[in-house]
């Protein structure tokens, strides 16, 4: 039972966590619409670099892509609540229909990890060239929120022991 709770607080406190990312973006737009901006724009690459023909500079585009980033925010968050919610309801079942219930929180943990996986170090930090900038390189926080969320992942993905049934 220890276990089956300690799961629930974890996708808990990442539904938590997601939620006030998501939350701070739409309350607090302007903190980082300036680094989509920027690392879309590629402005503060290498002058030198070839890959600048990849910029966006479109504000049209840039909008839309940071649209985009805090729908898949919001959309992990209400992912991983909903999973919590549905682990908790279960906490007491068999260990088949605990680990089904697992199946929302591993849906929010992976959007999570697309987002920041796929979108923040794949796609900003190579094909947008993230790396190269002093100033707009978000690729160390997008690798914390990778390896919590893949750690979260390993661990929730795990199978539990059935409890006195």
């Amino acid at each position: 039972m220890v276990v089956r709770l300690s799961k629930i607080l974890l996708m808990a406190a990442i539904a938590l966590w997601l939620a006030l990312v998501a939350f701070g973006n739409l309350t607090d737009y302007g903190s980082n619409w300036p680094f989509v901006q920027h690392v879309l724009a590629m402005d503060t690459i290498f002058p030198g670099a070839g890959i600048h023909y990849r910029a966006i500079t479109s504000p049209w585009l840039q909008r839309a892509a940071y649209a985009l980033i805090i729908a898949a925010e919001t959309f992990a968050a209400i992912l991983c609540s909903l999973g919590a919610w549905r682990l908790w309801r279960t906490r007491m079942g068999r260990s088949e229909t605990f680990h089904r219930a697992k199946r929302l929180g591993v849906l929010g943990v992976t959007t999570g990890l697309m987002l920041w996986l796929g979108g923040f170090m794949a796609v900003g930090g190579e094909w947008f060239g993230m790396w190269m900038s002093s100033q707009w390189n978000g690729l160390e926080s997008a690798f914390r929120f990778v390896v919590v969320l893949l750690a979260a992942l390993v661990y929730l993905g795990q199978r539990d022991d059935p409890l006195d049934e």
